[in-house]
């Protein structure tokens, strides 16, 4: 039985396990696939250079949406794909997803019809996925809704309802789901380097970084699934011969907020910024997020850092709609992602070996003549559709039994209908957090007094999340990073010391380990020029 116990995962690797597929990259894709695979009946192996959703995946606006913005765009057949999707994973994952209610204001008489007509195709496209209708409402209770929005030329508003999530816990529970169909997962561990016979990919070599050991894995077909860093693999795998990038990387930034700014459940949806974005303003944790931004960078970084003049557009154009303009000073976290955006050329043969296998308007997957399969390019929503189209790819590159994916009505780990509380995110392993709170009194209480964490959750991340460091268990595990960034930095000696002990690892680790959170939590307290 696999688990996500490191040491075990190592062993297996290091014993040769004949593979049938092997995937580079632990995000969204990359987990959406090896779950696939390994559904399928393949024995599967996951590599991830840092930890599971530590970049993009992590960084989202925590919606499971169709998208608004490209309904406005006319994108009919994306959008129906993605509320289809949306479905699957209500049904899913309920523990994870649940729906949240979206105002729409208006403060122009046309807006009214133009947004209400617009959300009706929306329902319409939703077809049996759908939740509740969208409604015209008056001003009233649009304020009913939303106390602190700007009341003055309020002429009502629209509201309809989509999907929330928590990004970082959906991947968790997706590697948990690998590991239960008998995948092995190993974060921390970066590909160097690709082996190479009669011209195709036999095998790749992955380092393991908390001892250096290098791990050579042979499958029979090898999947590109590092979302920004597609190209980066590409080019490890034919030095100078990858063709052009496939990526324009784009940022996109969030604020965290005090919940005052926006009390109550709804949501507010601002559908036309200065430039033309939609702009979010959603409760999540008890905090209030706004995003996002689109900012086209140079290169993709392993930790972007927002910019003063995002922050600065976000305070700007949220602050318009609210009676309390918020500051930078009420800013509780702030923290930027890269959109791996398709480039808008076609992959010609010279690039690429193969013609391009464009399998949607947002991501597609790709050949090379070495054999190695990349997928890119989507978002969440559709992870799962993305995963099924990579392996189908892997099953015809790799000469696999022809199956069909099986995750359309796959039932994720910890599934579990009607879970509340503080603990929901976990489903049905909720119940062993709280067994494990119970065997020591410092474990139940909370980690601090602004954070909806208690020492347990460490303890069980630590034991049964593969959680390696700090950084791991206070972004990932838990949202205390991105909730508030002070009070995360302030719970980091706690959570050191309880990895520690769990762990195995000294005072010096520890000491090292506070030191480097805390330099990475105040990238999440003040942007740069």
């Amino acid at each position: 039985m696999s688990t996500m116990d490191r040491g075990e995962n190592l062993g297996r690797i290091r014993h040769g396990v004949p593979w049938d597929v092997a995937i580079i990259g632990g995000g969204a894709t990359g987990l959406g696939a090896a779950v696939d695979a390994a559904s399928r009946g393949f024995r599967t192996v996951l590599l991830e250079a840092r930890d599971f959703a530590q970049g993009t995946s992590s960084r989202s606006t925590k919606l499971i949406h169709g998208g608004v913005r490209y309904l406005a765009q006319g994108d009919l057949p994306l959008v129906r794909e993605a509320l289809h999707e949306r479905g699957v994973l209500f049904r899913n994952a309920p523990h994870l997803v649940h729906g949240r209610d979206f105002v729409v204001p208006a403060y122009r008489w046309l807006d009214l019809p133009f947004y209400g007509i617009g959300l009706k195709a929306y329902d319409l496209l939703a077809g049996r996925s759908g939740l509740a209708g969208s409604q015209w409402i008056g001003p009233g209770e649009v304020l009913r809704r939303i106390p602190t929005l700007e009341p003055h030329g309020l002429r009502g508003g629209i509201v309809y309802t989509d999907g929330q999530f928590d990004d970082s816990r959906l991947a968790i529970t997706l590697a948990r789901t690998f590991v239960d169909f008998g995948g092995t997962a190993l974060n921390h561990a970066p590909v160097v380097g690709f082996g190479h016979r009669g011209g195709r990919i036999a095998s790749l070599l992955a380092r393991d970084d908390e001892t250096g050991e290098e791990l050579a894995i042979e499958a029979k077909a090898f999947v590109n699934a590092t979302g920004v860093h597609v190209d980066a693999i590409r080019r490890l795998d034919e030095p100078g011969s990858a063709g052009s990038p496939l990526l324009t990387p784009s940022q996109g930034t969030h604020i965290v907020l005090s919940p005052s700014f926006l009390p109550g459940a709804s949501a507010l949806l601002v559908p036309h910024t200065d430039d033309g974005r939609v702009l979010f303003a959603i409760p999540w944790h008890d905090r209030l997020l706004v995003g996002t931004t689109d900012t086209v960078v140079p290169e993709a970084v392993v930790e972007p850092r927002p910019h003063h003049e995002e922050v600065a557009y976000l305070l700007d154009h949220v602050g318009r709609y609210l009676t309390r303009r918020p500051s930078i000073g009420d800013v509780r976290s702030m923290f930027a992602g890269l959109r791996p955006l398709l480039r808008g050329h076609d992959v010609r043969e010279g690039d690429m070996g193969s013609p391009t296998a464009k399998l949607s308007r947002e991501h597609a997957v790709f050949t090379s003549r070495t054999g190695l399969i990349t997928v890119t390019g989507g978002k969440w929503t559709t992870y799962r559709r993305m995963a099924a189209d990579a392996i189908d790819r892997t099953v015809a590159v790799g000469g696999l039994p022809a199956r069909l994916s099986r995750t359309e009505s796959l039932k994720l780990h910890g599934w579990r209908e009607g879970a509340g509380g503080s603990l929901s995110v976990y489903g049905s392993d909720a119940d062993a957090i709280r067994a494990i709170a119970a065997e020591d009194p410092a474990w139940n209480r909370p980690l601090h007094y602004e954070l909806p964490y208690i020492a347990a959750e460490v303890v069980w991340s630590a034991r049964h999340e593969a959680a390696r460091t700090v950084e791991d268990v206070l972004a990932r595990r838990t949202r205390a990073l991105f909730l508030d960034a002070r009070a995360s930095i302030e719970a980091a000696p706690e959570v050191a010391a309880l990895l520690a002990t769990a762990l195995g690892h000294d005072p010096a680790w520890r000491d090292d380990q506070i030191a480097r959170f805390r330099l990475l939590a105040e990238g999440y307290i003040t942007p740069i020029d």
